[in-house]
């Protein structure tokens, strides 16, 4: 399984963040705020985003963290 960041695994299904705020009835500033990882989305929202980008919940878990440790490391 491929490793991704949560903006990585949008941009992958073409989404806008736009699109996936309406999909997943969130706004477009939450969306924004887990790529940038400033926020860390709920397990039923975690659970959304699955079901939305077709791909097993672990993923979406994995994406998350990647998130994180990457805007982290830039931050530095």
């Amino acid at each position: 399984m491929k490793e991704y960041t949560f903006k990585e695994l949008r941009i992958k299904n073409n989404l806008t963040q736009e699109k996936l705020a309406q999909k997943a009835g969130f706004s477009k500033d939450y969306i924004s705020m887990i790529e940038r990882g400033e926020r860390t989305p709920s397990d039923k929202a975690k659970a959304k985003f699955a079901e939305i980008f077709n791909v097993p919940i672990v993923q979406i878990f994995l994406a998350i963290q990647r998130t994180i440790s990457t805007t982290k490391k830039e931050a530095k």
